[in-house]
């Protein structure tokens, strides 16, 4: 049981890897990295198409992994 998840769990990392690696950049340098968190926050620059699923992906991605990470720590300590 402890190995399946184990193989689980290391199968969302690495489609979180992925996932994040096809992503493009939402914006470059200082300046964006200041007023780009604004604008996705406010939702200026709305994603569609393959960048709104990536988005979503990566979403289910992360939450699978924290989930599975958790699980899988609950029972190497058991």
């Amino acid at each position: 049981m402890e190995i399946a998840l184990k193989i689980v769990l290391v199968i969302f990392s690495l489609g979180l890897i992925a996932v994040v690696l096809l992503q493009k950049g939402k914006s470059a340098g200082l300046s964006g990295a200041i007023s780009g968190g604004a604008e996705h926050l406010f939702g200026k620059q709305k994603a569609r198409g393959l960048d709104l699923f990536l988005q979503r992906l990566t979403v289910v991605l992360a939450a699978g992994f924290f989930i599975f990470a958790l699980v899988v720590s609950y029972f190497v300590e058991n």
